[in-house]
């Protein structure tokens, strides 16, 4: 039958790669044909690529329900990870970086606020205090980052 509504609660919890993607073609395709699907799910990343529309539910209050890409970009950080020509002495530090993680080593991870910098102005920082950059990679934030970041407040606020 053609149900004008799906409703699928965890449905590739406990599946195999290969069947978890053939169901999310199946659910993709119904959806092109117009079935509205609902999804409960703990993985938010098959969340985040499959959803048009979000709602997070904790401790059953909902805290949000944004189009994906509205709640995705809610999340203010991004994380620029460095690995240094040579060991460093210390970590680098800088006032508008939210969060340095350092291995020890050569690899750094800066965390910053999108809003207040970019990417560009993170390596300035990092080459004006001596590093010499070997690689660089960077890292947007995702769903995850967001659920966790509302769920937090949410339970500050409990």
């Amino acid at each position: 039958h053609s149900p004008p509504i799906l409703v699928l609660d965890e449905p590739t919890a406990g599946v195999d790669v290969d069947l978890r993607r053939q169901l999310w073609e199946l659910v993709s395709e119904l959806n092109r044909d117009g079935v509205t699907v609902v999804l409960t799910t703990h993985y938010l990343e098959e969340a985040e690529a499959l959803c048009d529309q979000i709602a997070i539910i904790n401790h059953g209050q909902l805290i949000a329900n944004k189009p994906t890409r509205e709640l995705v970009d809610m999340a203010r950080e991004k994380v620029v990870a460095v690995t240094a020509a040579a060991d460093l002495a210390a970590a680098p530090a800088h006032e508008a970086f939210a969060r340095v993680e350092w291995d020890g080593a050569r690899k750094v991870e800066v965390t910053y606020d999108k809003d207040r910098m970019s990417a560009g102005q993170v390596l300035a920082i990092l080459q004006e205090q001596g590093l010499t950059i070997e690689d660089v990679t960077t890292r947007e934030a995702d769903l995850e980052d967001v659920f966790v970041q509302l769920t937090a407040g949410a339970a500050a606020e409990a």
